[in-house]
């Protein structure tokens, strides 16, 4: 298997199940990550947050672990890499706001490189133009924004992952098991 080089976009307030898992596991079978952060430099920090599922009508927040980031994010040339992972929590929804973020993340839809995006990171790709025509899951509350984008959100159970073309999406972290599945099936990862 050839390994492939990924990056990884997130930020203060990333869910920390969502960035730690595909952080750890894409290595594991023999991949290079690169977890960056606007503003921040390898060996920095970000803060997580743990989104729980207790029976509200929403998820609850806890404090996570820091993340170590492992790449300067002012160094990031996206021809480089061969795919795009973009963890959900808080984090997609101010790093968009970034110019280079979208940038980047744009650079990964248009070249049609494999993406995966868990939770709200469907955020993160509708300001880049990635829901565009795409049927993308994502956190249920993050559907309006993706259908307004001119996606069309995908209502599927939480621990499940849809597949569109490169586009790999999840609603959230109990789906890391099939979501992660079908992204190394869409980057063409064997495991013997």
């Amino acid at each position: 298997m050839a390994s492939k080089k990924i990056l990884m976009l997130v930020g203060d307030f990333v869910e920390d199940y969502e960035v730690m898992v595909p952080f750890q596991a894409l290595q594991m079978v023999g991949h290079k990550v690169h977890a960056v952060c606007p503003d921040k430099k390898a060996g920095e920090k970000v803060r997580t947050a743990v989104h729980d599922f207790e029976g509200d009508q929403t998820y609850s927040e806890k404090p996570g672990h820091n993340f170590t980031l492992n790449f300067t994010f002012d160094n990031v040339n996206p021809a480089d890499y061969d795919a795009l992972v973009i963890p959900g929590g808080r984090a997609p929804e101010y790093i968009r706001l970034n110019k280079k973020v979208v940038e980047y993340t744009k650079h990964f839809v248009d070249a049609k490189k494999p993406i995966a995006a868990i939770c709200h990171g469907a955020q993160l790709l509708a300001a880049a133009g990635g829901v565009k025509g795409r049927k993308v899951s994502c956190y249920p509350a993050v559907g309006p924004e993706v259908n307004a984008a001119g996606g069309e959100y995908q209502d599927i159970p939480v621990d499940k992952a849809f597949v569109d073309g490169n586009l790999v999406t999840a609603p959230a972290w109990p789906a890391h098991p099939d979501w992660l599945a079908k992204f190394l099936e869409v980057l063409g990862t064997k495991i013997s």
